[in-house]
Parts: C-alpha cells; sequence; structure tokens
C-alpha cells in the first residue's frame, strides 16, 4: 500500500500540536539558583583568604563571604542581575566574587550551553579570560561609566561567548554594588542623562602650554616603577618576575591624548595643511583624535599589521567602546603646536563605521600594558587616561531626560548586538551578496538550465562557497537547535535581540524564512546548508573515481524519509520540557562535529560523521533524505510554497522515468511527480526538462517540427518546380 506525503504530513502536524500544547501548560524549569552554585564552587575559588559563604540577602539574591564571622566580600550570579544570552540562545551563568571594597576577587563560570566552548575549544580558554576580571574596579566603572577592559584576542572562535561575558560581569557587577551600596552607590530606578554638543566657538591657534593648561589635550605618565608595581599588585608570579628593563625612574610610556572635533584644537595640533587634509578626509558624523606618546612601550604595538586593529589602545564612553583600525589610521611625523615635545610616535585616528560616540561627553582612551610570561602567553593591565573638553567648548543642547533601569537593560543588550554586527561587517556583506545572487539565479532559473554545463559549474562554485566560507570560515551553519530557541522564546517571552547576537545565523534564517515561501525548503538545504554541500561534493568525488551508486528501492525509500520527522517531533516536543536534554540528543545533527567544530572531537562523534559520509558516497545526500531534523523542521512551513516552479510533461512518470531516476535524492515518485517536501532545488530535473538531447518529449518536439520543416520545405520544392 502506498503512503501518502498529505496524511504524513497531516499525522504529523496534529502530534506536534498535542505535544507542544501539553508541554508548554507548566513552567519552564529554572536555568539555576544561586544556593545550587554555591554549593558546588568552593568559596576558596573567589576569595583565597575567605572560611565560607552566608545566607542569601533580603534585597537581592545575594551571599555574603565570611572570614572568621565577618562580611569580607560578596557572591552573586550574573544572571540574576542582567541578561546573559550567548550564542547557544541559552544564558551564560558566571558566579562572580567581589570585595567590600568593590573589587573582583574572582569569577566562575559555572554554567552554559555554548557549543563552541561544550566541544570545541578547551573551556580553560574561556576560564582564563573570566580570570582577566580579578581586581577590576567596579566603583570605578559605576562612577566613569567606564572601566578597564578585558584581555584581547585570546580566545579565537568564540566572539559571541566572550562578549557576552564581558559585558554581563560588568554590569552585574555595577547592579550589585548599588543595591550593596558599596562605595556610596545608590540603587537607581532612574537614569537621568542631560545631551551635550560641541561649541565650536572662534577659531585660534593655541600654543602646547595652553592646550595642555585648559585641558584641551590629556596625559598619562608612566615609569617603569609603576608599571612593576602594578603587577605585583595583580599577583602574577612570572609576570613580577619579568620586570621592564632599564632604571625604574625610566619613562615607560608618556601619552597624550586630544579630541579634534574643536577646530581650535584640530588646526593647533596639526598645523594649518594637515588641518585642510584633516577636513577633506573626515566623514560627515565621524570623529577624529591625536594620540602622542614618548618612552619606550608603543601604543600603537610592534604586532599592528595591514589590515588588522590596534589592540593596545581604545576608546570607552559610556556602555559603549571600540577599537581602532588601519582604514583608520594615519601616522603623523609631528605635532606642530608652538612648544610640543619631540614625541616619538604621533597618530591620526577616526572613528571606525558604526561606532557610537559624542566628542561632548566624557569618555577614555585606555591603554593595554601588556607582559609577556611565556612564548605565547601574556598579561594584561588596563590604565584610563580620562578625557573632557573643556567647559568653553561644551553645550547642553537638551536637559537630563530620566531613562527606567528596564530601559537602560534593554539599552544594554542591543548595543551589545549592534557591537557584533559591527565586529562582522564585511562577512555580513559578504554573505547578503551570496544570497542577492542565489536569489536572482532562482528566478531566472529556467533560462539558465538550458545551458547545462554552466548551470554544474555554478552549482558546483556555490556549494564550494557554502562549505567553505559559510561553514568552516563564518561558521554559520543553521541547526535544529536554533528551533529549539525560537520555541522555547515564543513560550518564555520572546525577545529580538537574542537572535540578532549572532548576525550570519539570524541573516541566514531571515533568507530561509522568505525563501520558504518561494522555493520551500531546497533554497537552504540544497544551497546554504553547509554539510549539505559536504555531502555533495565528496558524493561527486566518489563518483569521479567510479564509486557504484545505490539506488535504494521506492518502497523502501518513502518508508525511509519519514524517520526524519519522527526525530523533529521527538526532540522539539523534549525541548519544550527539557532544552538541555533536547540539545544533547540533537547531536543526531553531524554539523557541530564537522562544521563547526571542524572535526577536532572525541571519536565517538567523529566516527558518527564519518560512517553518515561514508554511506553517503554510496546513496548521495544520504543524511538528508532520512535523518536530518532540520530539514524536516523546514519541510513542514515549506507546505506554504505559494509557487510552483519546477515544470512537468503529462508524459513524465508515464511512460519517461528519466528525471526520477538522475534525481539524486529521488524526490520524484514513480509517477513523475515531485515532492516539494524532499526536493532539493538542485535544477536537475528541469535541465533535463529543456534538454533537446535527453527529454524525449522534448526530442519529440523537436522531431516533429524538423519533419514539419522538411515537409513545408518539400512543398514549397514541389510548387517551384510546378511553377518552372
Amino acid at each position: 500500500m502506498s503512503l501518502n506525503i498529505s496524511t504524513y504530513m497531516a499525522f504529523f502536524a496534529k502530534i506536534l500540536f498535542i505535544i507542544l500544547f501539553a508541554l508548554s501548560l507548566p513552567a519552564m524549569a529554572a536555568t539555576g539558583s544561586l544556593g545550587k552554585y554555591l554549593a558546588e564552587v568552593p568559596v576558596e575559588a573567589l576569595f583565597p583568604a575567605a572560611d565560607g559563604y552566608g545566607g542569601l540577602l533580603d534585597e537581592a539574591p545575594i551571599s555574603p563571604v565570611l572570614k572568621g564571622g565577618e562580611i569580607i566580600g560578596y557572591a552573586f550570579l550574573n544572571t540574576d542581575f542582567v541578561g546573559a544570552i550567548g550564542y547557544s540562545g541559552k544564558p551564560i551563568m558566571v558566579l562572580i566574587g567581589m570585595d567590600i571594597n568593590g573589587r573582583i576577587s574572582g569569577a566562575r563560570l559555572v554554567k552554559h550551553s555554548e557549543p563552541i566552548v561544550l566541544a570545541g575549544i578547551p573551556e580553560k580558554k574561556i576560564t582564563d579570560f573570566i580570570d582577566g576580571y580579578q581586581t577590576v574596579d567596579i566603583l570605578k566603572m559605576a562612577k566613569e561609566k567606564g572601566g578597564e577592559p578585558p584581555p584581547v584576542d585570546i580566545v579565537s572562535g568564540a566572539t559571541v561567548t566572550v562578549m557576552v561575558i564581558d559585558d554581563t560581569i560588568k554590569r552585574a557587577s555595577v547592579r550589585a554594588a548599588r543595591i550593596l551600596g558599596l562605595g556610596g552607590l545608590s540603587v537607581e530606578t532612574q537614569i537621568a542623562k542631560a545631551i551635550k554638543a560641541v561649541s565650536p566657538g572662534e577659531m585660534q591657534e593655541l600654543d602646547w602650554t595652553s592646550l595642555l593648561g585648559n585641558g584641551s589635550v590629556r596625559r598619562l605618565h608612566l615609569t617603569n616603577a609603576k608599571v612593576n608595581q602594578a603587577f605585583v599588585e595583580q599577583g602574577n608570579a612570572k609576570a613580577i618576575a619579568r620586570p621592564e628593563k632599564g632604571a625604574e625612574e625610566d619613562i615607560f610610556i608618556d601619552l597624550y591624548v586630544a579630541s579634534l572635533a574643536v577646530p581650535t584644537i584640530a588646526k593647533s595640533l596639526l598645523g594649518k595643511w594637515e588641518y585642510r587634509n584633516y577636513l577633506n578626509r573626515i566623514k560627515e558624523g565621524q570623529q577624529a583624535f591625536i594620540v602622542m606618546g614618548m618612552g619606550n612601550y608603543s601604543f600603537r604595538g610592534s604586532g599592528y599589521v595591514r589590515g588588522g586593529i590596534f589592540d593596545r589602545i581604545q576608546v570607552v564612553q559610556g556602555e559603549e567602546g571600540f577599537r581602532f583600525n588601519d582604514h583608520g589610521y594615519k601616522n603623523l611625523g609631528e605635532v606642530l603646536a608652538d612648544g610640543a615635545p619631540d614625541f616619538r610616535e604621533v597618530a591620526l585616528f577616526y572613528t571606525p563605521q558604526g561606532a557610537v560616540f559624542n566628542p561632548a561627553d566624557d569618555w577614555q582612551l585606555q591603554l593595554l600594558v601588556q607582559r609577556a610570561i611565556g612564548a605565547l602567553e601574556k598579561v594584561f593591565i588596563a590604565y584610563d587616561l580620562n578625557y573632557q573638553l573643556p567647559d568653553q567648548y561644551v553645550k547642553v543642547e537638551q536637559p537630563a531626560v530620566s531613562m527606567s533601569v528596564e530601559d537602560a537593560e534593554a539599552q544594554a543588550v542591543n548595543a551589545l548586538w549592534m557591537k557584533m554586527w559591527q565586529a562582522k561587517a564585511m562577512e555580513i556583506i559578504i554573505l547578503l551578496l551570496a544570497i542577492l545572487f542565489l536569489t536572482v539565479l532562482f528566478f531566472v532559473q529556467n533560462q539558465l538550465v538550458k545551458f547545462r554545463a554552466l548551470t554544474d559549474r555554478i552549482r558546483l562554485g556555490f556549494l564550494i562557497f557554502t562549505l567553505f566560507y559559510i561553514g568552516y570560515f563564518a561558521q554559520a551553519q543553521l541547526s535544529v537547535v536554533n528551533v529549539f530557541v525560537f520555541v522555547s522564546a515564543l513560550l518564555s517571552g520572546f525577545r529580538w535581540e537574542f537572535f540578532l547576537m549572532e548576525p550570519m545565523i539570524f541573516i541566514l534564517w531571515c533568507s530561509v524564512a522568505a525563501s520558504l515561501l518561494f522555493w520551500g525548503r531546497g533554497a537552504f538545504c540544497g544551497w546554504l546548508c553547509p554539510f549539505g554541500a559536504l555531502q555533495e561534493l565528496t558524493n561527486k568525488i566518489a563518483r569521479y573515481f567510479k564509486v557504484p551508486q545505490v539506488t535504494v528501492p521506492w518502497w523502501l525509500h518513502e518508508r525511509l524519509w519519514p524517520l526524519k520527522y519522527m526525530i523533529f517531533l521527538g526532540l522539539i516536543g523534549l525541548s519544550v520540557y527539557s532544552l538541555n536534554m533536547a540539545e544533547h540528543l540533537a547531536e543526531v545533527e553531524p554539523f557541530k562535529t564537522a562544521i563547526v567544530l571542524k572535526f577536532m572531537r572525541s571519536w565517538p562523534y567523529v566516527l558518527f560523521v564519518v560512517v553518515l559520509l561514508a554511506v553517503g558516497l554510496f546513496i548521495e545526500r544520504f543524511y538528508c533524505r532520512y535523518l536530518c531534523p532540520l530539514g524536516a523542521a523546514l519541510a513542514i512551513p515549506g507546505k506554504l510554497a505559494m509557487f510552483n516552479w519546477l515544470k512537468r510533461y503529462r508524459n513524465c512518470g508515464d511512460p519517461c522515468h528519466i528525471c526520477a531516476k538522475d534525481c539524486m535524492v529521488q524526490a520524484i515518485d514513480p509517477k513523475g511527480n515531485i515532492n516539494p517536501n524532499e526536493c532539493l532545488h538542485c535544477m536537475g530535473c528541469q535541465q533535463t526538462y529543456f534538454d533537446e538531447k535527453v527529454c524525449p518529449v522534448m526530442i519529440h518536439k523537436l522531431t516533429r517540427v524538423r519533419n514539419e520543416n522538411l515537409h513545408k520545405t518539400r512543398k514549397l520544392n514541389q510548387t517551384r518546380e510546378i511553377g518552372d
């Protein structure tokens, strides 16, 4: 008895509705409580000299840390104060210790679901990163709205995870410090901020002494002794053992900075001709800074390379911060203000694209001092050079406006995802261009497929792009886990900003949502899925070496492909009850092992992927056909596709079966009908449809036209003979 696709889909839809309705009634399980993690993390991990934890405070989920019965600090979870949603769509939970002076004494990663950390990069890299927050002054951060940056560029491949940890440790600690009233801070229910603007004033040319005297130029002076003492206070024995070379009183760095938002300051420092160049180069809304330094330490750094960033300095204003890149940098030979010192290095920097900065507000130039303690290992200390334009150059444009703490939290989260998009601007542009190219390709497919060789080359090139750029480089492999997170968000409070944290994934999902209405699941599964591309490319290599291909009997094939729907329904139902359990069972997807982690994983996972790819050498796209829960998840809404782009003849399936035999996933049934839920839109059948040398209908049409033309020619010749 033949199985009907419509019957299957209706059955699965009903089951899915029942499961989701039943499991959404109880509340979602809590991600965890402070008490649970205090029991798991010894107090010595946060406070080496402490005896134990005290009872939770009434005001907030904060536990005092005790020594000899006296409170020496406090412990709390970042997630109890701020949102901390990571790449996985779930919270990254960090237990934070803060002493009574408002300094972080220690922090411990206690729970997360980040795929790149769970089974990719060693978790020790993340814990080492978190250790870099020891001694960060939270009171200073709260009062100056800046804070010290963490060590940079040390956790490759975990950008989102690191940025979320950085953001939430800082903001949660400030919130906790306010609740505790440390350093005179108080709980804020409203945040007020006046809007300031630059007042250019009259153009003047000031000498160096005047610029320093009125605060137009600010200075940070560090000697070797100060830097050595700072590393001693940090307590790293290896760093202490490697003091700076030279005498203690030698200048480590004498650093100066100025904002060029005021014409008087800019022209005084740059001089007449360089000031003209500056005016010609700077774009509307862009800001510029001049940084000057002398001493043994370079603010540019010896590791700077073309196309990179300057990782030793950054600008911080409020919750915003940015580093300079080579596109916004110009090396200057000297400072032309009268009486200016002879600096070792002078640089002009412009704000990068997308940076949020108001030159009229206070800001800090943060200098990151690094010290090597091994061949590849470094430790860091950050110094703030505070800057504020002189009062005569600042005007209040609007009075102070109030903002609720909730609005401030939403603003901070928005600022974080915007940073993610800015950091990946070039990757985003390339992906959007690729999606645009594919969209145009699909709209002109009827013309394209008439050129079989060209179509094959374009498809091969796009599959290679998908595997190596979208997959291995951009790490933008979609997963059924993303579907779990989406369903969980719908049931527990949907917030767009959490899905915007990873721009490449977000863009791909948006393109999938749109393409489902036009082409069903085929646009993604057939063209944009890195693991799908890997399967198809390996099968092409196998065919090149004459590996025999296995055709699954139709009766067996139509009973196997529903397996992926059963897997998906089981996983999605389980995810509503326990997202963590569903994620572990979602390892039925080989995407994480093969694409995200590039096979760098324990042998059982690698063996599973190798087996799937090995079977795929004989049965093309084996995993896509029978096991992929993501494919099943896309096929269900794919039923809403409004257009039928795939053309068929009445003779397809009766008697012709050429397309059915050639279809790489057997999406064409014996009657010649294309199953849109299984079709990957490879365009193979459409190439045959228009091929005058392969398709019997086209051959017959061509033969008939030729015969008619031949008959007309003969008749014309006969008429001419009679006329003669």
